[in-house]
């Protein structure tokens, strides 16, 4: 054979096989971006990845030091708090690579993002504040003295109002996000954690952990209105231990991990009539639906897996082992 034609039929053999890998390397990330759940990782530092299609694990993402809290920024990418590493991770869907990293002073636990993506509120648990980071440049432009170890971190769909919680407390913080100053404070269970808004905004549900119940808030009193209280058959009250919630976006059911009963409950939000409970894995933590809302994804913290319920049927369809420890999640489709 000629040495030149050789030459030639071998480098466009690699280039062929160059560009199969690069198509298939960006199929694969076009995959992770498009009907996967992040699971973040208090032990191991990473994010989970599991493709819901095939609801298996596809891979890791690794990230800063005692991931906990994770969600989307409004240019949907996922920011992950660090609690060890004082700072958030933003890492890119379609690669999974870090972009950047953001300091949240000391032991950030949870946050939300202003609806424009312009400021961070932070719970700060050690310091006792809340802070406000501003997105571009990772400076800190506020820090509010609120309750002992503040965790819930809500902001109000216009932006105007952040909610925060004080799990020693047992305090929500209304605090104005132009003046920067608590307006009220607001007395709930016992150890609240976690918060969410009903879609019409007229409500805030407020779990609270060691109180084994819900308290509603209406907005505009920024009063307590009503209590949804958890009891479950064979189960100690004091290991009835809500924490992560999520309301469907047509406000009429109300989805709560009830943490050491190993259960979430389906709760009916205009009669605050609690349904089904579903038996998941051990200390059921935070709750994520996906995008048609057929499935629930509950993260177990002490039996290192997600449990995937099909809502319809109010029953476990699989369990997924992740990372130790796991956190959050938070569904990208």
């Amino acid at each position: 054979m000629n040495l030149k034609k050789h030459l030639c039929s071998a480098s466009g053999g690699l280039l062929r096989v160059a560009i199969g890998t690069a198509v298939l390397a960006a199929a694969s990330q076009a995959a992770w971006a498009q009907g996967v759940a992040y699971v973040s990782s208090e032990k191991d530092s990473a994010l989970t990845v599991i493709d819901l299609a095939t609801l298996a694990v596809k891979g890791t993402i690794p990230t800063c030091k005692r991931a906990r809290h994770v969600q989307l920024t409004p240019e949907r990418q996922l920011m992950v708090a660090c609690s060890d590493s004082n700072e958030a991770d933003v890492i890119d869907p379609a690669s999974g690579k870090s972009v950047r990293r953001i300091p949240l002073g000391d032991e950030p636990e949870a946050f939300d993002i202003s609806p424009d993506g312009k400021v961070i509120y932070v719970s700060n648990e050690d310091a006792g504040e809340a802070s406000f980071i501003d997105a571009a440049s990772g400076r800190k432009l506020r820090s509010v003295k609120v309750g002992a170890e503040p965790e819930g971190v809500k902001v109000s769909a216009d932006g105007k109002t952040l909610y925060v919680a004080s799990e020693v407390a047992s305090l929500v913080h209304v605090i104005d996000t132009a003046s920067r100053n608590i307006t009220k404070n607001i007395r709930v269970g016992k150890r609240p954690r976690r918060m969410a808004i009903t879609p019409d905004g007229k409500e805030l549900w407020v779990t609270n952990e060691l109180g084994a119940s819900v308290s509603v808030i209406s907005t505009a009193t920024h009063e307590v209105v009503d209590t949804v209280k958890f009891e479950l058959k064979g189960a100690r009250a004091e290991d009835i231990t809500p924490v992560g919630i999520q309301i469907t976006r047509d406000g009429r059911r109300a989805f709560v991990g009830l943490g050491r009963a190993n259960h979430v409950a389906f709760v009916d939000v205009r009669s605050r009539k609690v349904g089904s409970l579903v038996l998941v894995g051990k200390r059921a933590w935070n709750v994520a639906l996906d995008k048609a809302e057929a499935r629930l994804f509950v993260v177990n913290g002490l039996s290192d897996d997600v449990t995937v319920v099909d809502v319809a049927g109010a029953r476990a369809v699989k369990s997924i082992p992740v990372g130790r420890v796991p956190y959050g999640l938070v569904i990208v489709e």
